[in-house]
């Protein structure tokens, strides 16, 4: 296995690029299947979770590669519409083939989802989704079977409850093709599914209401292959932002690039503001300035344009260097925080009461051996590193490849004392 090594102490400073965006890249992969022929995706990051959903897609016909951030899909010959249990386990996002395989070949056996290892994320509304709009679902031996009537799907109405982002694009999945018209309600407006539902308009589908809570969907016979550009990742730039407050040195600016900053949500920006740390916004760059102290600032996580739940783990690492009481409350996912009995060994002082952790700020923290659980806790626990005393050893790096492109060549260009090295997990420790 491998693990990341960071000695803390050392300050941010330069300039970071943001990565594109890994939750925007999987619909748009998915998204190529409704249209026979090549699809041109520039911009896409090389991650693990992008590997993964590259080779679903060439077990169902697909031809993939990437070369340079640019993917290129061949969907001339789709013959094999099933997403086997081998990948979709390892990766939530894989079940997008539900709605793309039945919007292209009118069928499809899809393994029941995997992915990070918290909580009860069900698929119901997903299953109801297709349902509403004509398909038959059943479940067989794990796998979900969806069929099409045999003139295609008619189309329908469904209300979303809660909003979902992986809902809303599964359903259009399916939608964009199907004979007839569908309305989703209260359908997710996250900037990745606003991306995806342009892209799918490029591609000849026939969407109203993007970017609002009603999606009107008039079915086309098919789509047509595009060339597309994806966007850069707000998840990456909000935890840069957080890493530039809590490790840059007072006074200095650490430049961010390749930024979408409106893609953040007001909640994160006026937040963070309230931290003390200095934020200056271009059109595609964010400059943030450490403040000499760091103000504390409660969150509570809620659906785009809300704080972002995949930022919460990162913002209780910037709250221990804060002094005083605070507190980050999940609403999205309330269980979400493996996290912190692994930041709990680097001295943090933190309780978790149901969807609420109440942080003590103000404790140094210092290094120690700790364990990734899931793709964000893993990265909180990189950024608790660079302020620790000592060295910190961040183990099961395999859950940050996921989602965080060479973070640890970006920031050891930025001064952190960071590398990646290879392990043995279940080696004896030598004796003193």
């Amino acid at each position: 296995m491998e693990k990341l090594v960071i000695t803390g102490g050392h300050a941010l400073e330069g300039t970071l690029r943001v990565s594109s965006s890994k939750n925007a890249a999987m619909p748009l992969m998915a998204a190529t299947l409704l249209a026979s022929g090549v699809t041109t995706l520039k911009n896409i990051p090389r991650l693990r979770d992008i590997a993964t959903l590259s080779h679903v897609l060439r077990i169902t016909g697909a031809g993939v590669s990437l070369e340079d951030h640019t993917m290129q899909v061949d969907t001339t010959r789709i013959g094999f519409p099933e997403a086997p249990y081998e990948l979709v386990k390892k990766m939530r996002a894989s079940f997008y083939m539900l709605g793309a395989l039945i919007g292209r070949c009118g069928r499809a056996r899809v393994s029941l989802p995997g992915g990070c290892a918290w909580g009860p994320r069900p698929v119901n509304l997903h299953l109801e989704g297709m349902q509403a709009l004509g398909a038959s679902i059943d479940l067989e031996d794990g796998y979900v079977v969806a069929k099409s009537p045999q003139h295609g799907l008619p189309g329908g109405t469904l209300r979303l409850e809660p909003s979902s982002v992986g809902a809303t694009i599964n359903i259009l999945l399916a939608a964009a093709t199907a004979r007839g018209a569908s309305r989703i309600e209260n359908a997710a407006i996250e900037p990745d599914v606003v991306v995806f539902c342009e892209m799918l308009q490029e591609m000849g589908a026939r969407l109203h209401g993007v970017g609002t809570r009603i999606l009107e969907v008039e079915g086309v016979p098919a789509l047509r292959p595009v060339t597309y550009l994806n966007c850069p990742d707000r998840i990456e730039l909000g935890t840069f932002m957080i890493a530039a407050a809590i490790a840059g040195h007072p006074g200095n600016t650490v430049r961010l690039t390749h930024a979408r900053p409106d893609h953040l949500g007001a909640e994160f920006l006026e937040a963070f503001a309230r931290t003390g740390a200095r934020c200056a916004i271009g059109e595609d760059t964010i400059d943030v300035t450490a403040p000499e102290a760091l103000q504390p600032v409660s969150i509570a996580t809620g659906i785009y344009p809300g704080f972002p739940t995949d930022l919460q783990a990162q913002w209780t690492v910037l709250l221990t260097q804060c002094p005083g009481v605070s507190t980050v409350q999940d609403t999205v996912y309330g269980d979400r925080f493996n996290h912190i009995p692994e930041l709990a060994r680097m001295g943090v002082r933190a309780r978790v009461h149901g969807d609420t952790v109440t942080v003590q700020g103000g404790t140094p923290l210092s290094g120690a051996r700790v364990m990734s659980t899931d793709l964000r806790a893993s990265v909180s626990l990189v950024l608790a590193g660079m302020v620790a005393r000592g060295t910190t050893h961040v183990g099961r790096i395999y859950h940050l490849d996921r989602g965080y492109e060479r973070l640890e060549e970006k920031l050891s260009a930025c001064g952190i004392d960071i590398a990646r090295v290879q392990y043995d997990e279940f080696a004896s420790p030598s004796p003193p």
